[in-house]
């Protein structure tokens, strides 16, 4: 009875250590359109802020 116990054991490790990775549901249209304005927008701001930040270094 023990042994049988140790192996549902061991089989339920094995099954938490090797279960299949989720994979991520493709994007549609819409949800790609959306990830790449966002992406744009930040990219944009952190460009922004940069260029004030060193227009604001030259003033003083």
């Amino acid at each position: 009875m023990l042994k049988d116990q140790s192996s549902d054991r061991a089989k339920r490790e094995a099954n938490k250590a090797f279960k299949p990775a989720k994979t991520q549901q493709p994007m549609n249209d819409y949800a790609k359109d959306q990830h790449s304005f966002n992406e744009n927008r930040e990219r944009l701001k952190a460009e922004r802020l940069a260029r004030e930040a060193k227009a604001g270094d030259r003033s003083e």
